[in-house]
């Protein structure tokens, strides 16, 4: 089933903090950055994630990124990890995880992604991390379980999924969701969001000032903070994919990723 993507599908189920909630209820996501010279992708996520919810955020690091990191934030905290392994156990009581912006290509980001996969958290797969699996779609396939959502580009897309875009955009996406078994995002002109269970969507308020680096970083964390609240991975992405563009739209000529996560507020309210 096909459908337009507009606020009248998901407005209602946009998770709203009761008069008791407190951070924890709220959700709790992670981040994972690249190494020092490479945080502001990981920055620009988890600063999106915290303006669209989530309760609690932390960008989780490799060795050496955390002094570079900490000076440029303040309500989202920092955690160094060593291994897979250890960033498994961080993960591990999250809610929510955003991998592969700027993440690297080298192996030990397949490694961390296959730890992640093992823990309870919904997975938010961007970026490095889908390049990553070029020809050897298969073992990205296998981190992934259908509360997971990939986020690529076209040139990402065809990377993990080759030769599905001769198909046609549409027939791409779903096709790639059922192989994968998650929620599929294929970014554009008119976004795709694709659903393992045969639901699509067509986003219809692209903006093309989100033609700018670092935008796709944001989404990747507005997705992700709208899962930890405990939303559906779908319609997460869907909403996260609307007020994304609605946000670009807002601001217009100029607009730099590190304008988005500011513009939500605005967004959120007009939704209430």
């Amino acid at each position: 089933m096909t459908e337009s993507n507009t606020p009248a599908l998901w407005r209602n189920i946009l998770p709203w903090p009761g008069p008791d909630a407190h951070k924890h209820q709220r959700g709790r996501l992670g981040v994972v950055s690249g190494p020092a010279w490479n945080t502001g992708a990981a920055r620009l996520a988890a600063r999106a994630g915290l303006r669209i919810g989530a309760g609690l955020v932390r960008i989780l690091c490799p060795p050496g990124a955390a002094p570079v990191i900490a000076p440029t934030v303040t309500a989202i905290m920092i955690d160094e990890f060593l291994s897979p392994e250890a960033l498994g156990r961080l993960a591990d009581p999250l809610d929510a995880v955003v991998i592969g912006p700027a993440a690297g290509l080298e192996e030990e980001t397949g490694y961390n992604l296959a730890a992640l996969g093992r823990t309870g958290a919904a997975l938010v797969v961007d970026a490095d991390a889908l390049t990553l699996f070029k020809d050897r779609p298969k073992a990205l396939f296998a981190c992934l379980d259908r509360d997971d959502v990939l986020t690529p580009h076209e040139g990402e897309f065809d990377r993990v999924f080759p030769n599905l875009l001769k198909h046609g955009r549409e027939t791409a996406a779903w096709e790639a969701a059922r192989v994968a078994g998650a929620v599929v995002v294929l970014k554009g002109r008119e976004t795709i969001i694709a659903s393992p269970d045969g639901r699509l969507r067509i986003n219809p308020n692209g903006s093309p000032w989100l033609a700018t680096a670092g935008s796709g970083d944001v989404l990747a964390g507005m997705i992700a903070g709208l899962i930890a609240q405990r939303m559906d991975s779908f319609e997460a992405a869907s909403a996260a994919v609307w007020m994304h563009a609605d946000a670009a739209e807002r601001f217009g000529p100029g607009l730099i990723a590190e304008d988005l996560p500011e513009l939500l507020p605005a967004v959120l309210r007009d939704l209430k």
